[in-house]
């Protein structure tokens, strides 16, 4: 979050069109979701689309306008145990792996919900609330574009567990030929002291889990100048990768034989060949097209395989500080990995796509503070057990990502768009 302005955040910033232009993106990413398709949780990593659009108002409800605009009455009291998330410090919360449970209200009320606080909204922005409501604010539509992303991994993986395969936009994933991207290539970075983390004074939006902007030293690396590709990845599958223990990371390998892994997720193998399910339903599996739902454990498997390892969290930032914010994000159209495409550059594919796992736990940097009140939960409390993936996806909202950013989730995690890049030693 920001730290300091050289102007108030109501002039610097436009609050109302922005909270307004990320709400009715929320909205349409709902459009083809009838209330059967919002209800249900397929696991217990995912939730509802339901509730993803409720608890997003519900966070806009509680931390903003129920402080900040004088007079304002909640839709319904009781949402607030329904649709907070992990926030201790606001109240009791009903539990994460029920959510699916929550058979009311029915999506059209939490669309009338939704509307209820959007008006609220449009109020407070009229009259201007104060730094801190900006503040909040700004975070607040930061945090329902990360849940834009959900909304639309959640629903793959539920529709995935359905026979029927449906598909939440069929134009999506199109099936189409794609060119070889050819061998991949590594490019050499000279490392030494270099700054790495979110600064404040850019004036831009980061997270507080993104700094302090502090100095690491990095050995002399090089980068693989291209994702790892699914053709890449079956060869793994021909080689055994599944069934040789001496790759695998002792957790890594424990989950392979619990879960029976013998692919990534949603791999199918049929009479014609690999299939796997996308937004846009079942596909043929395109080789060329970057591979994606590995975990962790299976990319750092992958890496040992090929001879290799995962970049490290500062090397993947340092690569791309210079590189330019373009790539495959959710504005783009195919809703899935897109093939390498354009002409020939030192490293491509950096930003969408897939989200590319490195090999650094998530944890603080120095002088890392948590933000005061019920924001300081947002990230540090989750600074334990999970590892760093960096450079956003295929379903990330255009805008939201940066060098800086710090995506994050448990190792074995495989239903998020998650890729990856191989790095080496100098």
């Amino acid at each position: 979050m920001r730290d300091t302005l050289d102007q108030p955040l109501w002039q610097a910033w436009s609050v109302g069109a922005h909270y307004a232009r990320v709400r009715e993106r929320t909205r349409l990413l709902a459009e083809p979701l009838s209330d059967a398709d919002a209800t249900p949780q397929s696991m217990p990593d995912a939730s509802p689309a339901k509730w993803h659009l409720a608890h997003t108002s519900w966070f806009f409800e509680a931390m903003v306008l129920v402080p900040h605009l004088p007079g304002y009455r909640p839709f319904n009291p009781d949402f607030g145990r329904l649709f907070n998330s992990y926030y201790e410090t606001m109240g009791e919360r009903h539990p994460r792996p029920q959510r699916g449970l929550l058979t009311r209200p029915s999506l059209e009320e939490v669309l009338a919900y939704r509307a209820h606080v959007d008006r609220a909204m449009a109020e407070l922005c009229a009259q201007g609330g104060g730094e801190a409501a900006a503040t909040i604010i700004e975070l607040g539509c930061h945090h329902e574009e990360q849940h834009q992303e959900l909304l639309l991994t959640d629903i793959l993986n539920l529709f995935a567990a359905n026979p029927l395969r449906p598909a939440y936009r069929p134009d999506a994933a199109p099936d189409t030929p794609s060119s070889d991207p050819g061998a991949m290539h590594f490019q050499a970075f000279v490392g030494g002291n270099v700054d790495v983390g979110h600064d404040p004074a850019d004036g831009c939006f980061g997270f507080d889990c993104e700094g302090p902007r502090h100095r690491v030293w990095l050995e002399d690396y090089k980068l693989g100048d291209r994702l790892v590709t699914n053709g890449e990845w079956l060869s793994f599958i021909e080689q055994d990768g599944y069934r040789d223990p001496l790759l695998w990371l002792s957790q890594g390998w424990a989950m392979v034989q619990e879960r029976g892994w013998q692919a990534p997720l949603y791999w199918e193998q049929g009479p014609d060949g690999w299939q796997t399910m996308t937004l846009g339903g079942m596909r043929r599996l395109d080789p060329h097209a970057p591979v994606t739902h590995v975990s962790l454990f299976e990319a750092d498997a992958f890496a040992r395989w090929a001879g290799k390892r995962l970049p490290t969290e500062f090397e993947w930032e340092h690569a791309a500080a210079a590189m330019p914010l373009v790539g495959n994000f959710a504005d783009s159209g195919p809703l899935a990995p897109r093939a390498l495409q354009g002409p020939a550059a030192p490293v491509r594919q950096m930003f969408g796509d897939v989200w590319e796992w490195t090999g650094s736990a998530f944890a603080p940097y120095p002088r890392f503070r948590p933000e005061p009140g019920a924001a300081g939960e947002y990230n540090g409390k989750f600074m334990s057990g999970q590892f760093v993936l960096r450079g956003g996806s295929c379903v990330t909202p255009p805008g939201h990502i940066r060098p800086t950013y710090r995506n994050f989730f448990p190792p074995d995690t495989r239903w998020q768009f998650s890729g990856v890049r191989l790095a080496e030693d100098f």
